[in-house]
């Protein structure tokens, strides 16, 4: 083997998720056996905010874009994605390389962005952080791959993709350079998820970037999970008001639809209409559907007659705006899902805005609220809100199951940090999640695992 003496160190840059959730964008400089420099980008996402797209997002990238070799994509989610098309605008030119699945889902979140910023725009003259032919561009620069195949950047360098259970063809980026193992962990996930497969462990890791968005708490169980599901559309079915239930339409809603099919299949008898009321949750259910082979179910699934665990007879898909406008005239009790998760756009604001108001409804958040955002508000019990410049008393019961999280909580990550070989990785970089948040688990890190542990700043770069 070839030994060389390196110049300069590593180096991992934080441009974006640092001190807050959004905006993941990591740099990592490396040399090559040959001691010549490459530079990785992990992920490239939106910041998100009160505003569906943060003002963060239009302003130029502070590194120099042409010089990047490689970028490599964990997951689908906008906050790891949403800002590819910019980097192509401004003269990215190399690879982006993700799994199958993930590139069938990021066009689609790519493309669920920009209706949702036209939208913005058109309502509140938000700007429009790219076209629509920019999405073309993105899907046109990327290749795709399987989980542990190695990917070869230069001589001396590998990257590869693990199973992170986070959504479908998320993973995990194991990089190896200069006789080192680094670890991004994109964002990991949750325990007991109903149709993933489990997060794989590390194998070994010298230096872990983790993200830490639920690091601070402990999930409810499985099965308080489903105890809640249910006692909240029984509920809603006895008070015949309107179930709404803000969701990211990848993964979580696949998840919900999964467990309402298992409840109303063998335990709740109700014929209560259920909206999925997003054109991107119902295009990515099917991009589910296409790879199943990525999924896994339990084998009380094959009781059902269709074998679909993402359908069943109260369902309505809601396609277009006139299918939309139609569930107006449906009379409560009813459910309906919608985007966007953190309710700051898409169609659930316009349920919001009819029944925000009324006693007798519920609004069930079931992921992660940023600041700033309306669902925070509404999480933190603000009794009036703003929605497209009308004020709204807030009458409706506001409800939260945690378990739904695809995000991995304090005891998942901590066992997810303790790699198979036993060595505890030397240094843990924490990222995605509010800086109280941050601080709790770094704390627990720290009793746990005794390795040093780093909150780093925006825009901090750091030699390892």
């Amino acid at each position: 083997m070839k030994v060389i003496q390196h110049f300069e160190r590593m180096k991992i840059a934080f441009h974006g998720a640092a001190r807050e959730v959004t905006g993941s964008c990591i740099l990592l400089t490396v040399h090559d056996t040959d001691n010549a420099q490459h530079r990785l980008l992990i992920d490239c996402g939106m910041f998100q905010g009160e505003r569906f797209a943060d003002e963060r997002n239009a302003e130029p990238f502070v590194f120099d874009v042409e010089t990047i070799d490689a970028v490599f994509v964990t997951h689908p989610h906008a906050d790891h994605t949403g800002r590819l098309p910019s980097l192509l605008h401004q003269g990215y030119r190399g690879p982006i390389t993700m799994t199958h699945p993930c590139l069938s889902l990021t066009r689609l979140v790519l493309e669920d962005a920009y209706h949702i910023m036209e939208e913005n725009a058109r309502r509140s003259q938000e700007p429009l952080l790219y076209q629509k032919e920019d999405v073309e561009s993105v899907v046109n620069h990327c290749t795709s791959v399987n989980y542990h195949e190695s990917i070869t950047v230069a001589p001396g360098v590998t990257v590869m993709f693990h199973d992170a259970g986070h959504v479908l063809g998320s993973a995990f980026i194991s990089v190896e350079a200069e006789g080192k193992r680094i670890v991004f962990s994109g964002d990991i996930g949750n325990d007991d998820v109903p149709i993933l497969a489990d997060t794989e462990s590390i194998s070994t890791a010298d230096i872990v970037v983790c993200e830490s968005t639920y690091g601070d708490r402990v999930h409810e169980g499985k099965g308080e999970r489903s105890e809640r599901l249910k006692e909240y559309l029984v509920g809603t079915i006895r008070e015949k008001g309107v179930l709404m239930i803000p969701s990211f339409s990848i993964e979580r809603t696949q998840e919900l639809l999964y467990e309402l099919n298992q409840i109303l299949l063998h335990e709740l008898k109700t014929d209560v209409p259920i909206f999925l009321d997003s054109p991107m949750a119902i295009k990515a259910t099917e991009v589910y559907r296409h790879f199943k082979e990525y999924l896994q179910f339990d084998e009380s699934i094959l009781s059902d007659p269709d074998r679909d665990f993402f359908s069943f007879p109260n369902l309505r898909e809601t396609l277009t705006v006139d299918e939309s406008k139609t569930i107006n005239d449906i009379p409560a009790p009813k459910i309906i899902i919608a985007g966007s998760g953190m309710m700051s756009g898409g169609r659930i604001m316009h349920h919001l805005l009819r029944y925000l108001g009324d006693r007798n409804s519920m609004v069930l958040i079931i992921g992660y609220q940023g600041h700033g955002t309306l669902g925070r508000k509404l999480y933190e019990g603000a009794n009036e809100v703003f929605i497209y410049g009308q004020r709204i008393s807030v009458r409706a019961q506001i409800k939260a199951i945690g378990a739904f999280s695809a995000h991995g909580d304090m005891n998942k990550l901590t066992r997810w940090l303790h790699p198979e070989d036993g060595k505890i990785p030397q240094k843990i970089f924490l990222v995605h999640g509010d800086l109280e948040a941050k601080e709790i688990f770094a704390a627990h890190l720290r009793e746990e695992l005794h390795t040093e542990i780093v909150i780093p700043e925006v825009y901090s770069v750091h030699e390892v």
